[in-house]
């Protein structure tokens, strides 16, 4: 068996997995926001109470909303600042007497997912991450692909592809740059866009309701977001070619996208057709923690 462990801007969860993929324990605590040295200190008393009610050690997968430098060992590029610039896995290492393994949370979900989930037995896998941020994770052949420079899939920070004039140059990103696939695909992203429009103030989630019932102006937005979403996944597609797309975070629960966007992308992935699949993720919030545990490989 295995302990994974996700950490979240408001939560921290974490489960043991055994070989088959199932769950046999599940705990949660506050993130201590804001505490470097107490959110170690939560994640070591996960991993404690778990061994102490499974009867001994085990391996530990962390995932966490930023990575690794390669160059100091510090995590970087975390939207859980307190964690930047800290030897976060070294500390953890220490604490627990044992290596462990450590990866971007998208990562984690794109791992789950094509170890049993939504992308199960495809070679290459893309998991999206469409929620408070906009991030992805690449898994080839079963191994998740990180690159030397730790950013294998960070597709939210390129620019949105083929924009049209009202799209140039983009809303301000955090990272420093203009019109990044994150300013408008991400759930504030969208809202911003409707705002912007409509000069209404509209959660996402709002929004999709409202464009389910025919509101011409939410139905608009909505139409808005699924092209932008299917050119930036054509960009995608015409990089790296995926046998599936696999969509989580908050707006992946938006029914008509699997419909919607493999009907638009066509116009800009360059191939006479289009194989790629767009699918939802077969194990939901639960992807992340699960793909943490499954950095440590099955037992053959």
């Amino acid at each position: 068996m295995r302990i994974g462990i996700d950490v979240g801007g408001t939560k921290i969860e974490g489960i043991v997995l055994d070989d088959e993929g199932e769950i046999r324990a599940r705990s949660r605590v506050l993130t201590p926001r804001g505490d470097y040295a107490g959110t170690v200190a939560a994640i070591v008393g996960l991993v404690q109470a778990f061994e102490s009610g499974q009867g001994g050690p085990m391996s530990v997968g962390l995932g966490i909303p930023g990575t690794t430098s390669r160059a100091t060992g510090l995590v970087k590029n975390a939207n859980s600042v307190w964690l930047n610039g800290r030897p976060l896995r070294e500390d953890l290492e220490q604490a627990l007497s044992r290596p462990i393994r450590l990866a971007n949370d998208a990562n984690c979900f794109a791992l789950s997912e094509a170890t049993d989930g939504a992308g199960a037995g495809a070679e290459v896998v893309f998991g999206v991450i469409l929620g408070t941020g906009t991030g992805g994770g690449v898994v080839v052949r079963g191994r998740v692909l990180t690159g030397p420079n730790g950013v294998a899939g960070e597709w939210g920070h390129n620019p949105l592809p083929w924009p049209e004039g009202d799209e140039r140059p983009g809303p301000a990103c955090y990272c420093g740059l203009s019109g990044c696939i994150e300013t408008f695909l991400s759930g504030p992203g969208f809202a911003a866009d409707h705002r912007a429009v409509t000069h209404e103030a509209l959660s996402s989630e709002a929004i999709v309701a409202a464009a389910a019932v025919g509101e011409p102006v939410a139905a608009a937005s909505l139409a808005r977001y699924e092209a932008r979403l299917a050119r930036a996944l054509a960009s995608v597609i015409n990089v790296l070619d995926p046998d599936v797309i696999v969509l989580g975070g908050g707006l992946s629960q938006i029914a008509q996208l699997y419909d919607a966007v493999p009907r638009l992308w066509a116009s800009w992935v360059f191939s006479d057709r289009v194989d790629t699949r767009l699918v939802p993720p077969r194990h939901g919030d639960s992807s992340g923690v699960r793909g943490a545990a499954w950095l440590w490989e099955r037992v053959r």
